[in-house]
């Protein structure tokens, strides 16, 4: 039985991705200190943890790959691969607000959320 407390406690590690808005790395330091808490108390904490964790770190890994495109493509066309990105920026943001306070509204209504194009390094 997934209690009230788990509920919340699942919600609060989802919107504490949003600490990256605060200090570099929050976005995974949150989470993941959140989800270590509590892993072994609660499986519904444990598998909302784990996704938002591994949301935040597959975030991380497309953000870098995304940077070693701009570097060359900026070069290459005098500026315009940056201003691509910069206009291609704003709308991924709204998106992943969007994704993290769908996932967190999910977990304090008892339902399981998968977040898109999240890769699994923690299973």
């Amino acid at each position: 039985m997934v209690t009230q407390n788990d509920k919340n406690y699942s919600s609060i590690t989802h919107l504490s991705s949003f600490a990256g808005c605060v200090f570099p790395f929050g976005n995974i330091i949150a989470p993941l200190i959140l989800w270590s808490a509590k892993k072994s108390e609660s499986a519904y904490i444990d598998i909302h943890g784990k996704a938002a964790v591994n949301f935040q770190l597959s975030l991380m890994l497309y953000s870098f790959s995304l940077a070693l495109l701009i570097i060359p493509l900026t070069i290459f066309t005098l500026g315009l691969g940056l201003i691509a990105v910069i206009l291609g920026i704003i709308p991924v943001f709204i998106l992943i607000v969007v994704v993290i306070i769908s996932a967190s509204i999910k977990a304090n209504n008892g339902e399981y959320y998968h977040y898109p194009f999240t890769i699994e390094f923690i299973k």
